[in-house]
């Protein structure tokens, strides 16, 4: 028998950076109870995103948070919409070339994701921010 549930997460941020949100997600998995189905995850943003990403290195967040700082200055010179700040434009722009939207496959109780791979938010604003995350997973128990 097939089953859904929902939820959405608040995570509350401060700054740009990568928070990992795995832990949060397994647990939603494991209340949850399905066994084998698809989880598909939300950010109800557009100046955030998500990423699937090496875990086991911070260092890899670092060059990923220098990378886009370089692909995507700050220079309010260089957009039209700045209407929040000098981050603001550049936080939408570090947005679509992400995603919005992830989804990942539940298999005999377990999350598949590859052994470095974690869940992150993609935080693209200076200012602290509560961003929602909405879960839904479909399956069987």
């Amino acid at each position: 028998m097939f089953t859904q549930s929902f939820e959405e997460l608040s995570i509350k941020t401060n700054g740009i950076k990568l928070i990992k949100i795995t832990e949060k997600i397994l647990n939603f998995i494991n209340r949850s109870k399905i066994a084998n189905g698809i989880l598909n995850i939300s950010i109800l943003h557009t100046s955030a995103s998500l990423i699937i990403q090496e875990n086991a290195d911070e260092d890899v967040q670092k060059d990923i948070l220098n990378f886009y700082e370089k692909l995507v200055p700050m220079d309010e010179d260089l957009y039209i919409h700045n209407t929040e700040g000098k981050d603001d434009m550049p936080a939408h722009i570090k947005s679509s070339l992400t995603n919005s939207n992830l989804t990942l496959s539940i298999n005999n109780n377990k999350l598949v994701l590859g052994t470095w791979q974690g869940i992150y938010l993609f935080e693209h604003r200076i200012e602290q921010q509560i961003r929602k995350v909405f879960l839904h997973i479909i399956g069987e128990k």
